[in-house]
């Protein structure tokens, strides 16, 4: 059975490129390949994924091409299928989008960054050098002010801020 999560990066990547959303067609081809060896089921169309990298080249540029792939590169693939999640979905109303990140502190948006990259509370502790419990008040602060219940909302939020 394929990979349903690489079917949908690689639907994803393309209908981004059809539409002209170059920049996130190329994270999401940079998370794909990144991946690629979770990624069972893949169709083999070289020649296809070929021309649309020629196309997003052409239409963003070197730099610009290089900063989506390095983001794309960057994702774990909890976040790059959030992502493609993200960018398929319709918009969301002004009202149901919620209070942004405008709130949050910069050490706040450093822990929403590190959950959107799918690392856990210890982890988080151990990269920043404070205790789990810590972690946890911070995300506890940070639902509070952004509405966010689950780390996929995080994540989500994260994504649509440019934090990741």
């Amino acid at each position: 059975m394929p990979d349903v999560a690489g079917n949908c990066l690689l639907n994803c990547a393309f209908l981004c490129t059809v539409t002209g959303r170059y920049a996130d067609a190329a994270t999401v081809w940079a998370a794909m390949h990144v991946h690629a060896r979770h990624l069972t089921g893949l169709p083999s169309g070289a020649r296809i994924d070929e021309q649309a990298q020629s196309t997003i080249r052409q239409a963003l540029g070197p730099d610009r091409v290089r900063a989506a792939e390095e983001r794309g590169a960057a994702m774990s693939l909890d976040t790059a299928a959030e992502y493609a999640l993200l960018l398929t979905a319709p918009a969301p109303s002004a009202a149901a989008a919620g209070p942004g990140l405008g709130g949050l502190s910069a050490r706040e948006r450093e822990l929403v960054t590190l959950v959107a990259h799918g690392r856990t509370n210890a982890q988080i502790a151990a990269q920043l050098h404070i205790s789990v419990r810590t972690v946890g008040s911070h995300l506890d602060r940070i639902r509070d002010k952004t509405g966010c219940r689950r780390r996929a909302d995080l994540t989500r939020l994260a994504l649509t801020e440019g934090l990741v």
